[in-house]
Order: structure tokens, then sequence, then C-alpha cells
């Protein structure tokens, strides 16, 4: 490990960064220095920019999936090497803006009866029921399920934050079936690494084939699910704010982009269509006569 490497990482533990953003960071600036076969300390905006054309013209990446590149290399020159650089150093490609894909709850119904793995089922209806992250879902431990206060504990959430949901009763007997029949200790979903909970790849797999196998046309993923508690929420008339602090979102416009697809919001104004006059019916022509 280089010292350079060496510092960014200790900088990046001191502001105590999420492991997968650390991670992310170093492999980032790793594949940015392989590509110009230089150490980061002798390139600057020029290199920069023509890594970013290059990852968007040659490798075709999306611009939200530059966000981390950016974010890695805007760390690396601000912060460790302490460059007084501007955000124009660092140029973020705009991202297009788009709605989630929400399933209704008919379609939520046949997805969960098109699993056929009990602890499978149970870690996508935990998805569903509490609205939470995979990764979170898959980080639970036997001993954040408190039912008597009827609330999951969700330990260092996005942003390393902690939280509580909701434990809804029914989920709480598909968790007391699981836990019977699996008898889990510490992760409540174990994975196949002992002491290591389910990888999230893993339930990715498995919503990919429960989908498959429930004729569902409409993409679903784990955070599909978190995506339809929301709005779900939100049409059964749910405060925005109150679901805000269910899904853990640091700013209440990330979770007011579900005013956009919510039929409460969407088809709650007549179109001017229906305002139309209807026109006259028009007369049917006579029958004609019956010979036979």
């Amino acid at each position: 490990m280089t010292p350079l490497r060496q510092r960014m990482l200790h900088d990046m533990q001191i502001r105590n960064l999420a492991d997968n953003t650390q991670k992310s960071y170093l492999i980032q600036v790793s594949s940015f220095a392989r590509h110009f076969r230089r150490s980061p300390e002798l390139l600057g905006p020029e290199e920069i920019r023509a890594w970013l054309v290059y990852l968007r013209e040659e490798r075709k990446l999306a611009p939200a999936s530059l966000g981390a590149t950016i974010g890695a290399l805007r760390f690396l020159y601000r912060v460790t090497l302490k460059r007084d650089w501007s955000d124009e150093d660092f140029p973020l490609p705009k991202k297009p803006f788009r709605l989630p894909v929400v399933l209704s709850l008919e379609e939520i119904t046949t997805f969960f009866d098109s699993i056929a793995s009990l602890k499978h089922r149970a870690i996508l209806m935990v998805a569903y029921a509490a609205g939470l992250r995979v990764s979170e879902v898959v980080h639970l431990k036997v001993t954040d399920i408190d039912s008597k206060r009827m609330v999951i504990r969700v330990n260092q959430g996005k942003n390393r934050k902690d939280r509580y949901v909701m434990l809804s009763p029914r989920l709480l007997e598909i968790l007391r079936t699981y836990w019977h029949d699996a008898h889990p200790r510490e992760w409540l979903f174990p994975g196949n690494i002992p002491g290591q909970p389910i990888s999230r790849d893993a339930v990715g797999q498995a919503c990919q084939l429960a989908r498959k196998h429930s004729g569902i046309q409409k993409p679903i993923t784990p955070h599909s699910l978190r995506h339809a508690f929301a709005t779900h929420l939100l049409e059964a008339g749910t405060d925005v704010r109150r679901i805000q602090l269910l899904m853990g979102h640091r700013s209440l416009s990330t979770t007011s982009r579900y005013l956009k697809v919510a039929t409460s919001t969407v088809c709650a104004t007549t179109s001017p269509f229906d305002l139309l006059p209807r026109p006259e019916p028009t007369p049917s022509a006579p029958a004609a006569p019956e010979y036979f």
C-alpha cells in the first residue's frame, strides 16, 4: 500500500465514512491512477476531465454511475492532498430524473406468493413491510426484532444513522415461523459463510427468480419493495414527514418524489377530458328484415 493510499484511508476512517464508501473510493482512485500510469499527486484537473470523458464515451457509464468516481476524486484532492480546487474542476454530469416503477398491492401479493423459500420470503417481506434497504435487511440481527415494543431497530443504516421502524403484526408471524424453522442465532438471515449474514447478491438473485415465477412484467429489485412501501403509505394517507423518518431519508425532498407516483396525488384531479360534454348517441339504423 502506497503512502498516499494509506493517508487517504486514514482520512476516510477519521471521518467515519461507511466501509462500502471507503472501498469504493479506493477502487475509483486506483483505476484513475492506473489509467494514466502515474501517481494521482502528479495529475490535475485536465486528467480528471479526460478520465470522465473516457468513462462516459468509451466505457459507456451512465451519469449516475460517475457519482462515485467524482466523490472519490474530490475527497482525494480536497481532503487528503488539500488542493484548493473548485467544483468546476470536478464536473458532475446532470443525472436524468427518473421516477420509480411502483408495484400495486395485487402485484406485491402475487410476487410474495411466488417465493418458494421461507427464508427468502421473510427477507423480502421485511424489505416491503418495513421499507428497509437491502443492506439494512441483510444486517438485521435477531435482537433487532423487538416484539414487545413492536419495532425493528436498524443499526447504522445509510449515513451511519440508527432508526426504528414499525414491526407489522403480520410480519411478526412470518418471522416467528421462519425462526422456528431456521433457528438463527446472531444474524437474522445468516449466509453460507459461517458468522456472516446473507449477501445482497443472494437476495437480489432470489428477487429475480421470484419475479420470473410471478409473471410480473415490471422490473423488480429488493429496492422496488422499498419504493412500494413509501408509495403505498402515501396513498393510504400517511404524512410525508413520517414517511421520511421511517425511510431514513436525510432530505424531505427525497421522500417528496413519491408524491409524483402515488395514485392519491396523480389520480386525485379530474382530467379535463372527463369534463367535455358527451356526444349525443347516434340513432341506430333500422334492422334489416329477415327472410328465413
